[in-house]
């Protein structure tokens, strides 16, 4: 067939971690791949309670077609929720998506031409640079440190962008990295997004697993012009197979999500939406919360403690505050494609760092994620990344 597809088809290619967790569903890997929640953890038997209580008590309406904005009170209780991170909202700034992978899609849609450019934090998560992709943008990388995106760095590039459209960033436990932005650098950003006229769009999946200190403000709380697009989900702290997140912005930019919205699939999942809603209605979502940080806390430190005692000393990581990740650097000849080939002889799995740089380069690098993986496998796995470093160094 000689079919002709859309130019911005060559664009889009298949997600590299989403090819990785295909190799990972074999039972001897043991994957540090995926950005997956501890199954183990899923609240089933609750979840059996709530749906039965949510077909049993609005059966029909829950099968129903609903509301492109989403069920009210379940967007109440997320502006509710947000207050833990500054932002003061109401039910009427909430739209429910399918997951925040598709608010970061329709924010392409909404605010990207061909040619516009993203800037972004330098690495970037990997799903947002694929969902922009498909719009025929560029993208603009601004050099990170341990403390998240420079902003001297990002004025000088504003400066000469002046075909940039979007500020895309995760100040939270960053994706891939692990990181977390000072509030000095949040307030900052907001500056300059006012100054070239920008939106900003703050992704936050990962938020409220912080195992160590205070939630600070997010970029929304220091919004001052209603710039900030605020994206939500649950996937990260209840059940991520529910599809349920939001995007939070002000009435004239959500207006342009829920016309996007309609277009897309006219709203999300009725029934998703209601048992969620139950559940907060029926149990504490912070209480499971704590239990999920618990875990995560345990993995995060038992995953650097072995990462200390078994890499070289040329391997830097970061030790994140929360989150499901940390990141690694190697010397620069290496590359870890050809490393993760090494690692999969050994049945270790983690995804190669360059494809979270949307321009290229920086091969040397790679992400590991703790939360999915048993104590026991934790260890071992560490162990045997471990040697494939050492092995590699020695050549």
């Amino acid at each position: 067939m000689a079919i002709q597809y859309a130019k911005r088809m060559e664009r889009i290619k298949a997600s590299e971690i989403r090819e990785l967790l295909k190799l990972t569903t074999r039972p001897e890997i043991i994957s540090f791949a995926g950005g997956l929640p501890a199954p183990e953890l899923f609240p089933v038997e609750e979840m059996k309670k709530v749906t039965f209580k949510v077909l049993e008590d609005e059966g029909r309406q829950a099968l129903q077609y609903s509301t492109t904005e989403g069920y009210l009170p379940l967007r109440e209780k997320i502006a509710a929720r947000m207050a833990k991170f500054g932002i003061q909202a109401t039910a009427e700034d909430i739209l429910i998506t399918s997951g925040s992978q598709q608010g970061l899609d329709f924010s392409g849609k909404i605010f990207l031409n061909p040619g516009d450019v993203v800037i972004c934090e330098s690495p970037s998560y990997l799903g947002a640079i694929n969902a922009f992709k498909a719009y025929e943008c560029e993208f603009v990388e601004v050099p990170t440190d341990d403390h998240g995106m420079i902003m001297e760095e990002l004025e000088k590039i504003l400066e000469k962008t002046p075909q940039a459209r979007m500020i895309y960033v995760i100040p939270d436990f960053q994706n891939p990295t692990g990181r977390t932005w000072p509030v000095e650098r949040r307030k900052r950003l907001v500056e300059l997004a006012n100054k070239y006229d920008l939106p900003i769009i703050e992704d936050n999946p990962y938020g409220e697993l912080r195992f160590e200190g205070e939630i600070p403000p997010s970029i929304k709380s220091f919004d001052t012009e209603g710039r900030v697009v605020y994206l939500g989900t649950f996937s990260k702290t209840f059940c991520p197979g529910l599809r349920i997140g939001w995007v939070a912005a002000s009435h004239e930019i959500l207006n342009k999500y829920i016309l996007v919205k309609q277009g897309a699939d006219l709203q999300s999942s009725s029934i998703s939406q209601r048992e969620l809603d139950a559940y907060l209605n029926m149990y504490d979502l912070d209480v499971h919360v704590e239990k999920i940080k618990d875990i995560y806390r345990k993995r995060r430190d038992l995953m650097i403690n072995t990462m200390k005692e078994t890499f070289p000393p040329e391997a830097k990581f970061t030790y994140p505050e929360g989150g499901l990740f940390t990141w690694v650097e190697l010397p620069a000849h290496i590359n870890a494609r050809e490393l993760m080939v090494k690692a999969l002889e050994k049945n270790v799995a983690f995804v190669p760092g360059g494809s979270f740089f949307p321009n290229g380069g920086r091969e040397n690098t790679f992400r590991l994620n703790y939360s999915n993986m048993p104590e026991d496998k934790i260890v071992e796995g560490i162990k045997r990344l471990g040697e494939v470093l050492r092995e590699e160094l020695q050549k």
